[in-house]
């Protein structure tokens, strides 16, 4: 094999291939910024504050910037509602160069007036986004959005998110501060109650209902969902749960961290993607809150649900056995479990990478995947590019910057970022996940493409 480090010198200590370089006791280098010129998957700092808050469906959102920044996030998240849908909508200062010139604050200010005066039904809450021109031109968005509170009785957070200041990860640390800012002063406000909150998961294609009714049917009450499908009513009851469970753990472990320092309330993390994990997730969190009855009931249900899905993925498994996937997705956890869930289907797992990786995270995936496996932090796609080529990958697991780049090539490809809209979470994200992989995989088209 040829050195996998070829493509940037600077990027050598965040490519790993076990066979080639473990052993040195120093593993994988990650949770540190993009090397500049790499042109890395990741997103900006205001997308990933904007993707964690965007799902709070009575929340209004203003973007302070061009109006690119608001197009480039508007309904960003597949996130479902059962209740109120503004969330949906996206609010721009639009800033021109007249504004960069002598400063937007009095346009940010008319902003929320004008939504104040026109927005039906008033919003409980605003979030006001700065983004990079923000930040070079030092509006005092803080100030402005004091005076607002005051003058309309309504929180309106601000959530200083200039792209230049860091990485997508900063962006989740933001829009958990920002969370935190909603719900802290109305600690102790609400009795405690043996339940839990859910962390991390944004109800896309409605998995958060799915996950819900997982934990109800075991007897285990959801105070709050952080962010999907929630309600500023909702959220500011999450204080009075005993336990968070983590579902994404790149966007919302810090979150978790903050309410265990400052609320006391502990948290453990999950992923309800395939059997394995499922099963032990519903379990972990039944166990963590000492909770017998809730713990018999979980191991009765997920054994049930198990026994009906051993049958359907044996069917399958003839179809996908001795194929490649390359994984691409932004945290650790849900790489490990995709890795597990292609370890059921008897599909070996050539290529994996996250955005958002910790050390951890990485000493997991390398226990769970074969000797020639390449393991990357923060790709780029030219990095992406030459390993699944290299190792013959026949599908990519990524999101939507990741399509393309798998078309080129000729790889299939399976959409597990927060653009879909079929469920992939708990038992029934089984079924879709296996047949998407099966069809993707398996589609008469590659036989057009020649040999790949």
């Amino acid at each position: 094999m040829k050195n996998p480090t070829q493509v940037l010198e600077e990027r050598k200590d965040s490519i790993l291939q076990k066979s080639f370089c473990s052993g040195n006791g120093r593993g994988i280098s990650c949770e540190k910024e993009s090397v500049s010129g790499s042109v890395s998957q990741r997103a900006c700092v205001y997308c990933g504050a904007r993707v964690v808050l965007n799902p709070i469906t009575d929340a209004y959102h203003i973007v302070h910037g061009p109006i690119g920044c608001a197009s480039y996030t508007w309904d960003i998240r597949g996130s479902l509602s059962s209740g109120s849908d503004l969330y949906r909508n996206s609010f721009s200062t639009d800033l021109r160069e007249t504004d960069i010139v002598f400063g937007g604050e009095k346009k940010l200010s008319a902003a929320i007036d004008e939504l104040m005066e026109k927005a039906n039904p008033k919003p409980k809450v605003i979030f006001v986004y700065a983004t990079c021109i923000v930040g070079v031109i030092g509006d005092d968005i803080e100030a402005v959005c004091r005076k607002a509170e005051e003058k309309y009785g309504v929180r309106v957070i601000p959530v200083k998110a200039p792209g230049f200041s860091g990485t997508k990860s900063l962006g989740y640390k933001l829009a958990c501060n920002a969370i935190m800012q909603l719900i802290e002063p109305h600690r102790g406000e609400f009795p405690k109650v043996q339940g839990v909150n859910i962390l991390g998961d944004f109800n896309l294609a409605g998995e958060m209902w799915i996950i819900k009714s997982y934990l109800e049917r075991i007897g285990i009450p959801v105070v709050a969902t952080i962010t999907g499908d929630a309600s500023v009513d909702q959220l500011i009851k999450a204080p009075s749960a005993t336990l968070n469970i983590v579902q994404c753990a790149g966007s919302s472990t810090y979150l978790a961290n903050l309410m265990e320092e400052q609320m006391g309330i502990p948290y453990i993390k999950v992923s309800f993607f395939g059997v394995e994990d499922t099963t032990s997730s519903l379990i972990r969190t039944a166990e963590a809150l000492g909770n017998p009855e809730a713990i018999r009931k979980a191991k009765e249900f997920t054994a049930e649900e198990s026994r009906k899905a051993i049958p359907f993925l044996e069917k399958y498994k003839p179809r996908l056995k001795g194929k490649k996937a390359a994984i691409y997705v932004g945290g650790g956890f849900k790489a490990i479990s995709l890795i597990r869930q292609f370890n059921e289907l008897g599909i070996e797992t050539v290529v994996v990478g996250t955005q958002t990786g910790k050390k951890e995270d990485y000493e997991i995936i390398e226990t769970l995947v074969n000797e020639d496996t390449v393991i990357l932090d923060d790709a780029n796609p030219a990095e992406l590019e030459y390993f699944m080529t290299e190792k013959k990958a026949d599908i990519l697991v990524g999101g939507v910057k990741e399509r393309p780049l798998a078309y080129k090539l000729g790889i299939a490809f399976c959409d597990h970022n927060h653009e879909r809209k079929h469920a992939l979470a708990g038992f029934e994200g089984i079924v879709n996940f296996t047949e998407e992989i099966d069809q993707s995989i398996n589609s008469p088209v590659w036989q057009y493409l020649g040999e790949r």
